[in-house]
């Protein structure tokens, strides 16, 4: 059955590592598309200029390039050195997908999504073996968390992860609400209607709203 589970990994002997100790207000975020030559990241905190002058100095990462900006960050491709941990590629390297991942204050943050629960064992040891011991944050059957708490079918689940994972909820949008159909298999309009109820019941959920208070007309403000 699908997991997903939420590591916490200290930066320390990471690819990262260096960066936040040049600049330890640094945080990072990655781009939901791996960019082609490397890792599409985006650097925020200190200033552009500290943040390059931190990757030039930085041993573990062998090429940057910039690739665009957004206010006070800056989306980057940054290749590491072969010989440095990076918790991203491990994971593609288990047959995980990396669902979010962001880093500050020296740690990362990552959801993972795997086929089988075993695989996070797998995973877990393959980054003990790389001298980096991740923190199990959090570990869940899809079914159970899509079902129980999240009040979305499996397929309003398994789309809005297609979404995700094909950037339809990027700024801009890396695909079209036609593209991610026929990705799918169904309709623009299937497509459509199933995001909507998906929407629905995530609001629903979580908000805690009763599905009567969700139809209800709203009431005039004096």
């Amino acid at each position: 059955m699908t997991s997903i589970a939420d590591l916490e990994i200290p930066g320390d002997g990471t690819g990262l590592a260096e960066l936040f100790d040049a600049v330890p207000s640094l945080t990072c975020e990655m781009e939901q598309v791996i960019a082609s030559s490397g890792h599409g990241l985006w650097l925020s905190g200190p200033s552009k200029e500290e943040i390059e002058a931190a990757m030039t100095g930085a041993g573990a990462i062998e090429n940057y390039s910039l690739i665009s900006s957004d206010d006070d960050r800056w989306l980057y491709d940054i290749e590491f050195d072969p010989e440095t941990v990076d918790p991203l590629e491990l994971v593609l390297e288990e047959d995980g997908t990396v669902l979010s991942a962001s880093a500050s204050g020296g740690s990362w943050l990552l959801s993972v999504r795997v086929l089988e629960r075993e695989d996070v064992s797998s995973l877990y040891d393959r980054l003990v073996d790389n001298d980096v011991t991740p923190t199990i944050v959090r570990l869940f059957d899809v079914a159970d968390e899509s079902h129980s708490q999240c009040g979305l079918t499996q397929r309003q689940y398994e789309t809005l992860v297609a979404a995700i994972d094909h950037g339809y909820f990027e700024i801009p949008r890396e695909v079209s609400m036609q593209e991610l159909s026929e990705e799918l298999g169904i309709s623009h309009q299937a497509l459509s209607e199933r995001l909507r109820r998906a929407y629905r019941a995530l609001v629903t959920s979580e908000l805690n709203v009763a599905e009567e208070e969700a139809t209800a007309p709203p009431v005039p403000s004096d």
